[in-house]
């Protein structure tokens, strides 16, 4: 959860027919874009300021200055907390949830939490992000036994997408301390030495997929800051070796495209308080040589080991476009069909 934090500059203006005191103070907002704080064309800002027609409000960026009695303002900055907190906990702030904070109500906090339940975070927009099939559920209900996941299955089932979000989960629950996110880059049909630019140029369209899951859950100026302080980390399998991996959450995805030793290699990089979980779909394996994949090799050589589960993903968990579930079937019939 990102931290509130309010800075208060205080001066008072003498009122010299009543001996009174206004207050003007100027508050300091972080922790929430006062886009979302202040509405569109500033409708939430009006809504705000409605509410308290005795105060004054001056809004620019994230600066509010507040003329007004010193009660009303302390409510004012109370109910502006409450909001920021509400945005920060649940990844939303609608006008309805604006509208009872300021009325003083717990309506928008209780149908929060219970909507909060299955939830494993909320993405940028409000978006919800749980399990919605019955394999995404047991990958999340296993994440708590387990240490290292393998979540096997076909394309569009939401392996990499659920582990991803757990791994979102677990960073701002403060389970780990990084994320690390990491792909062999093997070409499926194309050639990497043909692609333009620098190694970098070259690698990023492999790990695209990888930037767009996190691009749902985290705001981009926020994504920014972590990758450039290592919270955040995508590269290439390569990049592991040598590597220990202490209070991090690890996804190998795309491992129907490593060798046994290069599998090897990476799950030997678990550090202490370290979260693996490998992704992959044995039927997409892009290696020049099918049988070099070392994914199903490894579930069977690590399937006792406590600690270690496998989660088979089939063609209920497809969640994409409702002809992908046909393609992959078709596929597969072929495949059976042509082993005869």
């Amino acid at each position: 959860m990102v931290c509130l934090r309010l800075y208060f500059f205080s001066s008072y203006l003498c009122c010299s027919k009543n001996h009174c005191k206004t207050l003007e103070r100027v508050i300091i907002i972080e922790g929430i874009d006062p886009l979302v704080l202040y509405g569109v064309n500033n409708t939430r800002f009006e809504r705000i300021a409605g509410f308290y027609p005795e105060l004054k409000l001056i809004a620019r960026g994230n600066e509010l200055k507040v003329v007004g009695d010193k009660e009303t303002i302390d409510e004012l900055e109370d109910r502006i907390g409450k909001m920021v907190e509400f945005n920060n906990r649940f990844g939303y702030l609608k006008e309805n949830n604006i509208q009872d904070i300021l009325e003083g109500n717990d309506d928008s906090v209780s149908q929060a939490e219970e909507d909060a339940a299955d939830v494993l975070v909320y993405g940028n927009h409000g978006k919800v992000i749980k399990a919605r099939t019955v394999n995404q559920r047991m990958l999340v209900d296993l994440y708590s036994q387990n240490d290292l996941l393998f979540a096997i299955g076909p394309a569009g089932s939401g392996k990499t997408y659920t582990a991803i979000a757990l791994a979102v989960r677990a960073l701002r629950n403060k389970e780990v301390k990084r994320i690390l996110l990491t792909r062999p880059a093997v070409e499926a049909g194309e050639r990497l030495g043909f692609l333009p630019g620098d190694m970098k140029d070259k690698l990023d369209p492999y790990l695209q997929p990888l930037y767009d899951a996190l691009h749902d859950m985290i705001p981009l100026r926020k994504l920014a800051d972590f990758m450039e302080d290592g919270t955040v980390q995508i590269a290439p399998l390569a990049y592991m070796r040598g590597r220990t991996l202490d209070n991090a959450f690890v996804i190998l995805d795309e491992a129907q495209n490593t060798t046994l030793s290069q599998l090897k290699m990476f799950l030997t990089r678990m550090g202490k308080n370290a979260k693996f979980i490998v992704t992959g779909d044995v039927t997409q394996i892009d290696l020049p040589n099918k049988a070099d994949s070392g994914l199903v090799r490894t579930t069977k050589l690590l399937k006792n080991i406590n600690g270690i589960s496998v989660v088979n993903f089939d063609t209920r968990d497809i969640i994409r476009h409702k002809l992908v579930k046909y393609i992959v079937n078709a596929f597969d019939k072929d495949a059976e069909e042509n082993k005869l």
